[in-house]
């Protein structure tokens, strides 16, 4: 917390002044949003910073009417009144502030992602009529949430061996150099670069995915879906992304043509991943 020179060298013993939490809609803490404490013609009294819990404490004022304003990067300020006692002492309890743009983001930090809650699909289509889901079983990833979605980044591994479309026969093409190549390249890869905003809750990921020693930039439709408390004490957060990639940009050029010259497998891929990543870092596994 951050409070002027002035205001320290002021400070009784034992006596507080303005004291507030500030919060999102949702009830997280807004980490280090700044309050700015004015008086009635207009000269800045206090200025503080709020801790790790959102908690703002400064040292006593002067008995009267102050102008608080609150402020966060990615959050649209809040001015409040604020009436100082002659103790020194004004209660403004919770300040609540809206995010730029639209939803609360979850807080920020790191967060892990939870294979055994999440999927990784791709979906293609079969001789033109119908279409084939196959899912990765073994993937990892961690998402990086900053202040703002557009600092906020994603990086994510994918065991290329690990798909599972139900058949043995196909699983075993498709693990092949036709396909994904999983003996010269074991891993699919996926990093952000960027984040777009495209709605209240909704972004445009930018990112470059290697899948088969080939490395593409891809864009990721985002949704953001909420936080919510589980079982086990944890916080998590749930995400769904999609997008379509081109066969041919990784040179996985295999196909077959059947009769009336339609082909066995789509040019395109539907990508579709549902998310559930826990506040922290996960403990290793073993």
């Amino acid at each position: 917390m951050y409070t002027s020179p002035q205001a320290r060298e002021n400070a009784p013993s034992g006596r507080r002044g303005l004291h507030a939490t500030v919060r999102t809609k949702d009830g997280w803490a807004v980490q280090h949003a700044v309050v700015t404490v004015t008086d009635m013609s207009g000269h800045q009294v206090v200025r503080a910073e709020a801790d790790a819990d959102g908690a703002v404490r400064t040292a006593p004022l002067a008995p009267g009417v102050y102008t608080v304003v609150v402020t966060a990067v990615g959050y649209t300020p809040v001015a409040s009144t604020a009436i100082a006692t002659a103790s020194g002492t004004a209660e403004l309890g919770t300040l609540t502030l809206a995010r730029q743009g639209g939803v609360d983001l979850p807080p920020p930090g790191v967060w892990t992602v939870d294979p055994a809650h999440s999927k990784v699909a791709a979906t293609a289509q079969h001789l033109g009529l119908s279409s084939v889901q196959g899912r990765f079983s073994e993937f990892a990833g961690r998402i990086d949430v900053a202040a703002t979605a557009e600092a906020s980044g994603v990086v994510a591994e994918i065991a290329a061996a690990s798909i599972d479309t139900g058949n043995g026969m196909r699983d075993d093409h498709l693990r092949s150099a036709d396909f994904l190549d999983v003996e010269r390249h074991p891993a699919i890869t996926f990093r952000s670069t960027g984040l777009t905003a495209t709605g209240p809750d909704r972004w445009k990921l930018h990112g470059e995915l290697t899948m088969a020693g080939h490395t593409r930039p891809v864009d990721l439709d985002l949704s953001y879906l909420g936080t919510s408390p589980d079982p086990w004490g944890g916080l998590r957060a749930a995400f769904r992304a999609v997008t379509e990639l081109r066969r041919e940009d990784y040179a996985m050029n295999y196909n077959q043509v059947v009769a009336a010259g339609i082909s066995l497998i789509g040019a395109t891929l539907k990508v579709e991943l549902d998310i559930q990543a826990v506040q922290g870092e996960l403990p290793p596994q073993g």
